[in-house]
């Protein structure tokens, strides 16, 4: 495997490198839906483009990784699925799905993998567990009140990515999540709790985002996948990350 990046996700995804010679996986660019400049998205774009290119003249399988986030859904009132229309209501979302297209144009043998907010070992400080966990560390947390995330852990996302190649999936846009968007509270009071932490809260008011994912296309395609709806997931996931950082 082909791993371009060298963020978190790719360095996780070493481990599964050696079993798919025939893949490149794209897992570099734009990584925060908060944050990207003009810039920063056209050298994304100019990257996304040149790789696909290159890999329908070597034939090779192209896996992009997008976003299940509200960036790209926006809130929902049900479980989405991949097949539905969408609207990104942020400029985030509005790139990962017009390179999405950009993707499937440049011919067949893609994959598109949209991630909800992975959380595990190599993560930089300004993403969501590490940052809580510093902000709890330092005694004042920032919560958003009526903010949800839908949380996956990296080794699922490492699993359903080699999976999914070893059952020859291609030309597909399939959702990497839970299914179950947590109440941001909820996931720092889990953090804190296993710190043995009293945290300070700076509680800000925003709209309610609720963005509720389908993972039925997922778990149909690998079966062994439905292990991430199961009860108690967060808690796996935190227990398995929070001493790390």
């Amino acid at each position: 495997m082909e791993i371009i990046g060298n963020g978190f996700i790719a360095r996780n995804l070493a481990a599964v490198a050696d079993r798919h010679p025939h893949a490149t996986v794209i897992a570099a660019g734009v990584s925060s839906t908060s944050a990207g400049t003009p810039g920063d998205f056209a050298r994304e774009a100019e990257l996304v483009r040149d790789v696909a290119r290159r890999c329908r003249r070597e034939g090779r399988v192209l896996v992009y990784l997008s976003s299940a986030s509200h960036a790209m859904y926006g809130s929902t009132d049900i479980a989405v699925a991949e097949d539905a229309p969408v609207d990104p209501p942020s400029p985030y979302g509005r790139q990962k799905l017009m390179l999405e297209g950009a993707v499937a144009e440049a011919g067949p043998g893609w994959l598109t993998l949209r991630l909800s907010h992975a959380i595990g070992r190599w993560q930089r400080s300004h993403q969501l567990l590490p940052s809580f966990v510093g902000q709890i560390r330092g005694g004042s947390v920032t919560l958003y009140r009526n903010a949800h995330r839908d949380v996956v852990d990296v080794s699922d996302v490492v699993r359903a990515i080699d999976g999914l190649l070893a059952q020859g999936v291609q030309d597909e846009v399939v959702n990497v999540a839970s299914g179950v968007p947590w109440p941001v509270e909820s996931i720092v009071r889990g953090i804190e709790r296993r710190m043995a932490a009293r945290p300070r809260y700076d509680v800000v008011d925003v709209a309610p985002t609720l963005t509720r994912v389908s993972v039925d296309k997922l778990c149909k395609l690998l079966p062994p996948m439905r292990s991430v709806t199961e009860p108690g997931y967060l808690d796996r996931v935190l227990d398995r990350y929070v001493a790390y950082y």
